[in-house]
């Protein structure tokens, strides 16, 4: 298995102790497990040794991922602590931390027992592989065309996971997904026959695997019909499984009630601002009005607006620069492609997928992708007015996701591959976005407003992730509120609020992690008074990859 990191990435401290020595076995015996059971993330992580293969999708492998787990944290609590060295106690803690969230999601929320997700591992599969352009592509269309031949089986191993108590909401939007997955192997299909030709047996074995899937698809549209018969509509996790989790989330020590009350805070206060902002843009017109007005100054077209969001970005990232707010990964680069059909549903908007950790050669590429529009809506371009596609590009690419998660995969610890820490991932971005317009970035009112509507977003996602999983609120009310609360357009919202139902904590991270991230920065201004620097502040956490914002603030404490 090739795992070895990018040139240039920094060496961890060898183990030196024999606890050391046995946590590291432990460690990457654990990330190698990972990889080789999850084919897709190893694809993800640059590792192609599994790119031909598909994840076991059956009840089984589930199980086994549980128990296997639990055996993990088992073996943890038998290296002795006190032989480790600060950064080997980490190392474990960390690891203890990230098995602990995962086995919450899968032994108590067992969202995959309410919701089959084969489209997921199909649609990732491909898509990975189809979009990262760092492998020759006929080498790339081999291993789609191995991952095709899986789909129907992983199909068959995903029904069996399906237990009596099926949500229907989330099978009513896998069925969505397996409807518009097909649209992707036709991309990939017209791309052999460009590159190979109509009559190579790489595109001949692509159009079977293809139609195979579609087929599989049509029995698993109709089996999922079936089950929705049965299905329900509860999703809250209830208030205390929802406490449970927030605990595991290790946020500072806050309380569901705290990021409920900190959620109210900041919608409060940013819907403040964008009036004060509306009032710059134009004293006589109501804030509605100004809202509007912005929203119409958009690109000409969805293939003009992929260009303003290359422009945008671009400009970010040579105002990091210029101005010294971080450090640049080395070989960085970034695409802007539109968001593939059979993710659109659940990606209404933007997202990022970061470059591969092991991938060889010069470039270390990200993926942003934009959704031109959910369901067709004609009023979607309105979402890609300037002075968003301005503050998305800010939060997407520089220096928000895509340097921040370049920065974290020169970091060489395998263990923190497997941390699941939104709150500063989410929370990085969203602080970019009011770090780069302190720092003189992009500062009109227009831009502005549309930040503050941003965060007025991200506030109504803290309210909603706790009352919808505390069983407060229900899922049209959640989007009516949404609707009201930010102006967005009605698919749009429905699309959001969908998603909240089944990633309970993680949409409240964006504007949470932001206010721990200025909090963080401010405490650290008032411990190294005159030493302190932006520079410094930013780049000692990103080169300690994608922690908790509780784990960064005792790395830095520890670092003075």
């Amino acid at each position: 298995m090739t795992t070895e990191p990018r040139p240039g990435a920094a060496a961890a401290p060898p183990p030196v102790t024999a606890a050391e020595q046995q946590l590291d076995a432990l460690l990457t015996e654990r990330f190698y497990g990972v990889v080789e059971r999850h084919p897709v993330f190893a694809t993800y992580l640059g590792i192609h040794d599994h790119d031909d293969k598909l994840g076991d999708g059956s009840r089984e492998a589930v199980q086994g991922e549980i128990d296997e787990a639990r055996a993990f944290l088992g073996r943890l609590e038998s290296v002795p602590v006190g032989e480790l060295s600060p950064y080997w106690a980490l190392e474990r803690e960390l690891a203890q931390f990230s098995t602990r969230r995962h086995l919450f999601d899968d032994d108590v929320h067992r969202v995959w027992e309410r919701r089959v997700s084969a489209t997921d591992e199909i649609g990732d599969g491909v898509f990975l592989l189809f979009a990262r352009g760092t492998r020759p592509l006929a080498e790339r269309l081999s291993a789609i065309a191995s991952r095709l031949e899986a789909g129907p089986q992983h199909i068959e191993e995903q029904k069996s996971r399906l237990g009596q108590r099926p949500m229907r909401l989330w099978n009513e939007m896998e069925l969505d997904s397996a409807e518009s997955l097909p649209s992707l192997f036709d991309e990939v299909i017209g791309a052999s026959r460009g590159e190979l030709g109509d009559d190579h047996a790489q595109t001949r074995r692509l159009e079977r695997a293809a139609a195979e899937m579609r087929t599989a698809l049509d029995g698993y549209k109709g089996w999922i019909r079936e089950r929705l018969a049965e299905a329900n509509d509860e999703f809250a996790l209830g208030s205390d499984a929802y406490d449970e989790l927030i605990g595991l989330r290790a946020f500072d020590g806050l309380t569901a009630d705290d990021i409920l009350e900190i959620g109210e805070q900041q919608l409060a206060e940013n819907k403040a601002a964008r009036a004060r902002a509306a009032q710059e843009v134009d004293p006589a017109a109501s804030e509605n009005e100004v809202i509007d007005r912005i929203k119409t100054d958009h690109p000409a077209d969805f293939a003009a607006a992929l260009d303003s969001y290359r422009t945008a970005m671009g400009e970010a990232r040579q105002f990091v620069i210029d101005h010294d707010i971080a450090s640049m990964p080395a070989g960085e680069t970034l695409s802007v492609i539109e968001t593939p059909e059979y993710l659109r549903n659940v990606m209404p908007f933007a997202a990022y997928f970061s470059p591969p950790k092991f991938e060889s050669g010069p470039n270390h590429e990200g993926i942003y992708i934009v959704t031109a529009s959910v369901d067709g809506d004609p009023r979607a371009m309105r979402e890609h007015n300037m002075a968003s596609i301005y503050n998305t590009s800010i939060h997407e690419a520089y220096p928000g996701h895509h340097q921040q998660l370049a920065a974290a995969n020169e970091n060489p610890s395998l263990t923190r591959m497997l941390v699941d820490a939104p709150e500063f991932v989410e929370g990085w971005a969203m602080y970019c976005e009011l770090m780069m317009r302190e720092e003189g970035f992009d500062t009109s009112a227009e831009h502005r407003l549309m930040m503050h509507t941003d965060a007025i977003w991200r506030a109504c996602r803290i309210i909603l992730d706790v009352k919808l999983h505390r069983g407060q609120i229900g899922v049209g009310d959640a989007t009516d509120f949404m609707v009201e609360q930010t102006g967005f357009e009605r698919p749009n919202a429905a699309a959001e609020v969908r998603r909240y139902t089944y990633t309970p904590s993680y949409q409240l991270s964006y504007l949470l992690g932001r206010v721990l991230l200025l909090r963080l920065r401010e405490d650290e201004k008032r411990r190294l008074g005159d030493k302190f620097s932006l520079r410094n502040f930013h780049d000692a956490m990103l080169r300690q990859g994608s922690l908790p914002i509780s784990f960064h603030r005792r790395i830095l404490a520890a670092e003075a």
